[in-house]
């Protein structure tokens, strides 16, 4: 079964094409960066309008090198959560891709679709693990018993760790996307310069919280509002550890709770590297395996939805054109991690 994945969400306009297994065969991505750079962020009218004028030719690049739409199977498309106006986009031109065909189509929920990014792997995950899905609108940490079988264990009370960098790199003047340019303004910083606030410290915690960092970085900049050189170079450094430093050590704690094997992180988040490293070096320590996707398959893309639509249309599951999308659309439930998992299995070592 050759799958097409449609991915309009939010910023990226992509396509994608799996064959059996998953494996991927081709991974379109167009961004959007240079159309709201001028505004500092994403605005939902503009996003929409650049995947009207941009998909078409994204889909015919991806299925050209199989042979032309002709050769698909059944089309995948992202249908939540996202912005509804971006993801009528895709979830329409996929409808119409499988009606003119008359092939099934199904829609994706788009933190599965993160979480299946490992699928792509040569090496993918073992199962049970944690999957700590971390990006510009979501930060979650997931107990992942199967494909299909997801468990909250925690996730942000205000604002997500992409969207902490993004707010801090525009207090600073950096510009956008501002995750990217902070960590690049970060380089050859010292990340204990400046002791920015971690929220929710507490053990027994799974949740995050980030808002407080940006008031801290906002109150610094009121008495230093001309950072330049390695004063910048400084406090970016030491946002980005203050932000990573939660995120692995909450993420490596989950794994140990539950009893999983290991932890894989997904999202626009863990292309950064300092918490790549961070969080392999934790797992490490703990005799916990880690899995860190290629960076293409870390922000958002149409390969992963390709994934998890052929693992679950392969089921036999599909939509029928009533289905429409969804602006919320949780993935799993609340779990006791009093409760550990059973079968505990172990990975030899890091995927990269």
């Amino acid at each position: 079964m050759r799958v097409l994945g449609i991915e309009t969400s939010c910023d990226e306009t992509a396509a994608a094409v799996v064959d059996d297994g998953p494996k991927l065969v081709t991974n379109v991505i167009h961004s959007q960066n240079s159309a709201h750079a001028r505004f500092g962020g994403v605005v939902p009218e503009v996003a929409s309008r650049e995947h009207v004028a941009r998909l078409v030719d994204i889909i015919e690049q991806a299925v050209a090198p199989v042979g032309g739409i002709q050769t698909i199977d059944a089309v995948a498309v992202t249908r939540g959560p996202g912005l509804v106006g971006a993801l009528l986009v895709g979830v329409q031109m996929a409808k119409g891709i499988a009606l003119a065909r008359g092939i099934p189509w199904l829609g994706v929920n788009h933190l599965e679709g993160h979480v299946a990014a490992a699928l792509l792997a040569d090496r993918p995950p073992t199962y049970p693990h944690v999957a700590l899905v971390v990006s510009g609108g979501h930060t979650h940490l997931y107990a992942v018993r199967n494909f299909g079988d997801y468990a909250l264990l925690g996730g942000t009370r205000d604002d997500a760790a992409g969207e902490a960098f993004d707010k801090v790199a525009k207090l600073l003047g950096l510009g956008y996307p501002g995750g990217a340019l902070l960590e690049r303004a970060a380089i050859g910083g010292n990340p204990a310069a400046i002791d920015f606030p971690r929220a929710l410290r507490q053990r027994a915690s799974l949740e995050f919280s980030f808002s407080g960092l940006k008031t801290s970085v906002a109150s610094y900049l009121r008495e230093r509002p001309q950072l330049e050189g390695r004063e910048l170079a400084d406090l970016c450094a030491s946002v980005q550890e203050a932000i990573v430093d939660v995120l692995s050590a909450k993420a490596v704690r989950a794994a140990k709770r539950i009893g999983a094997g290991g932890v894989a992180v997904a999202g626009g988040v863990a292309a950064n590297g300092r918490l790549r490293t961070l969080l392999e070096e934790r797992c490490a320590g703990a005799g916990l395996w880690c899995f860190v996707p290629p960076k293409v398959l870390c922000t958002d893309n149409a390969a992963m939805i390709a994934a998890a639509g052929w693992m679950r249309l392969s089921r036999g599951e599909h939509d029928d054109f009533a289905t429409s999308v969804t602006s919320r659309w949780p993935l799993g439930n609340a779990l006791d991690t009093r409760v550990r998992i059973k079968n505990r299995k172990t990975k030899p070592e890091a995927v990269r």
